[in-house]
């Protein structure tokens, strides 16, 4: 694949899990990293967990439900780089919370976080992108809400539903300005959160993995670093799952 050296890639959510694992991805092939995260401190310990070094990455506060601040983000990144090639809006919350007990609150929260702090993110990368007519946008949904369901977890499939309507209309509207918008589509992934689960759980989902193991951080990295790539030029509007198989089985 074509190299991409030097391309600015904005990583929201990006100091833990599938975020961080794709900044990692990213760094590794010698794009310039900016992890944006709403937790200030875990931001500016994973730059230091870059490959490469941390010369060409840095961490910027950034809370997605705010449009201001995803503004402020990309100004950032301009004033220090000039230029955003990539964008992987991968901020997103998944709490368990079942039917009866969701609140409206509940409801808005994870919505805002999942859905309208992609929305944001998009809108403010969008005015560099179309200026270069350039650009590669990667949402991160998930085979839950898509594809697949999860008791307790409504709220969260919603979200992962919308983001892909989103994707797809807003592909059409900026296509003809060199500007791609996809998504990946994780299964079961080996992060912290994953592992706050119960063992029952964390048994009950491996079991219905066929490959029988959970997918690493980078594994979706990789499938964003495609996605991410010049050569992706004639691939808009698509999802990738990256789940082992576990879509698979009648």
């Amino acid at each position: 694949m074509q190299s991409i050296e030097g391309h600015v890639a904005i990583v929201t959510g990006g100091a833990r899990g599938i975020g961080l694992g794709i900044a990692k991805v990213l760094r590794a092939e010698g794009a310039y990293v900016v992890l944006a995260d709403i937790d200030a401190t875990a931001a500016e310990s994973a730059v230091s967990s870059l490959p490469r070094g941390d010369k060409h990455a840095f961490a910027v506060t950034t809370d997605v439900t705010v449009r201001s601040s995803t503004e402020r983000m990309v100004a950032e990144v301009l004033q220090r780089w000039g230029r955003v090639d990539i964008l992987a809006a991968n901020a997103g919350v998944y709490p368990a919370i079942p039917l009866r007990d969701l609140t409206s609150d509940d409801w808005d929260n994870v919505m805002a976080i999942n859905a309208r702090g992609a929305l944001y993110a998009i809108q403010a990368c969008l005015p560099e992108m179309s200026r270069r007519g350039y650009g590669r946008i990667v949402l991160t949904s998930s085979i839950t809400g898509p594809l697949v369901g999860l008791p307790s977890y409504g709220h969260y499939g919603a979200t992962k539903a919308a983001m892909l309507g989103l994707m797809r209309s807003a592909a059409l509207e900026v296509v003809k300005d060199g500007i791609t918008i996809n998504a990946v589509m994780p299964g079961n992934i080996r992060t912290a959160g994953f592992g706050h689960q119960s063992p029952e759980h964390q048994e009950a989902m491996l079991a219905h993995i066929p490959m029988g193991v959970l997918g690493e951080p980078e594994d979706v990295g990789w499938a964003v670093r495609y996605f991410a790539s010049p050569e992706a030029r004639f691939v808009t509007g698509q999802t990738l799952i990256i789940d082992g198989g576990q879509v698979l089985p009648e």
